[in-house]
């Protein structure tokens, strides 16, 4: 098994981390801001003066989750045509972005963005950045939606997205999940 390791924004960090954990082939998933400069903390990231962003780590196995398949789904769960903002969450904390680890990644990144904008009638606006320090969200950001999903967020926001991804993409979720 040869995992891989993406670094993706896509607004509140809960969502992304919720699909991410339903996906086959997905071995670890983690909450984290990257992106910015000094504390990284979730007060200080949203404050929005960090220049962090709310982001997941996701390491997966490329033979069981396409990577092509992978950034259908990050394109087709969240609006990246919206400059940081997604839904009422707004802030560059809530920025859709790519986090690249090497000149190839960058240009696989851009070549999934050239891919998706076909979909969408605006311009999509999902940032590539560098991967700066990773710092990983505090123990109550950790799989929250399957912890806490009596919550408004997760009532309203992220369970529609987890149904349009049963939906739109259930022959790649875990049967686990």
């Amino acid at each position: 098994m040869t995992e891989r390791t993406v670094v993706l924004g896509a607004g509140c960090f809960w969502c992304l981390d919720s699909i991410a954990r339903r996906l086959r082939g997905v071995s670890r998933v983690r909450s984290v801001y990257t992106g910015g400069t000094g504390e990284a903390h979730y007060r200080a990231v949203c404050s929005g003066t960090t220049g962090h962003a709310e982001a997941v780590e996701i390491t997966y196995d490329p033979d069981e989750l396409p990577t092509s398949v992978l950034y259908e789904i990050f394109f087709s769960t969240h609006d990246p045509t919206s400059l940081n903002q997604q839904g009422y969450d707004v802030g560059t904390q809530y920025r859709s972005a790519m986090f690249y680890t090497s000149e190839a990644q960058k240009q696989e990144f851009q070549a999934a963005i050239d891919t998706a904008q076909p979909h969408f009638n605006q311009p999509i606006v999902t940032s590539l950045e560098p991967l700066g320090q990773v710092f990983e969200a505090e123990p109550e950001h950790q799989d929250f939606h399957t912890r806490r999903p009596e919550v408004g967020y997760c009532q309203f926001v992220i369970d529609p997205k987890i149904a349009a991804l049963r939906a739109g993409w259930a022959e790649w979720m875990s049967p686990h999940r």
